[in-house]
């Protein structure tokens, strides 16, 4: 299946829909939130602890939608440059800047190819917007190369098995394989985008092809009471108490000393 600019642009118009529909009056509410959540049932980084202490790091966030997640970052005194694919999730987030009266770069981009320098970055983040929408054999070798060495790679993504039981035409995850896992990487949902969903194996085949080694995988659930989130119906709350709806990945680039000891 073709994923290149015919995929890119099917993307850019979904995400014009979705801010037209959703994000856009989100966005304020999301950057007025206290502190760094995650995921749809926002999991509080303080609990999760996924990116250590971000003060005086250069951090790139990837799909970074109307940008709350590094407006937070900045807070935290990190020094965030954001990217998306959507010029209408960007202009909300600029909106955003102004009315908060917070100011980081903003690039429109699309993650599998980055208008970045090499080696400009000490963390690179991602809350949903590379992991489902960018060819893992093509985003994560441009995250490791903007990337420091020993730089680290934060990004959440659905679980496979979330991908594995939603229906194709509308509707949450049951209980029921709904298609083979093969399918999953690529996927062109029905009046939707063009996902990527790749099984936890070939995760971790393209991080360490990209140079990457793998810190952790934290798969997500939620409490049974979480309900639904008010427009990401993938999940809901009852079903992510019983299986991982999120998967969140925790990387670093190789360096000399994480080659093993001779002896």
């Amino acid at each position: 299946m073709d994923t290149g600019p015919s995929a890119i642009e099917r993307n850019r118009q979904l995400w014009g829909l979705v801010n037209e529909r959703f994000t856009d009056a989100d966005a304020d509410l999301r950057w007025t939130s206290p502190g760094i959540t995650w995921g749809l049932f926002q999991h509080a980084e303080d609990e999760l602890e996924l990116l250590g202490e971000v003060a005086g790091l250069d951090v790139l966030e990837v799909g970074c939608g109307t940008a709350y997640l590094s407006a937070a970052l900045a807070r935290s005194g990190a020094r965030p440059t954001a990217v998306d694919l959507s010029a209408s999730q960007l202009a909300s987030a600029r909106r955003c800047q102004r009315r908060h009266d917070l100011a980081f770069a903003l690039l429109e981009a699309n993650g599998e190819r980055l208008p970045l320098r090499n080696d400009s970055f000490d963390l690179v983040v991602s809350e949903y917007g590379a992991g489902p929408w960018c060819d893992p054999t093509r985003w994560l070798p441009e995250a490791a190369r903007v990337l420091r060495p020993g730089g680290r790679l934060v990004f959440l993504t659905n679980s496979v098995l979330a991908a594995l039981c939603v229906p194709a035409d509308e509707g949450s995850a049951g209980d029921r394989l709904l298609r083979p896992q093969r399918d999953l990487n690529p996927i062109a949902w029905s009046g939707g985008g063009v996902e990527h969903h790749p099984g936890h194996g070939e995760t971790i085949g393209a991080l360490r092809d990209a140079g990457f080694l793998v810190d952790a995988l934290h798969e997500l659930y939620a409490s049974a009471d979480a309900g639904i989130h008010e427009y990401y119906d993938i999940v809901d709350g009852a079903w992510a108490s019983r299986w991982p709806a999120e998967d969140v990945w925790v990387a670093h680039l190789e360096t000399a000393s994480d080659a093993p000891g001779l002896g």
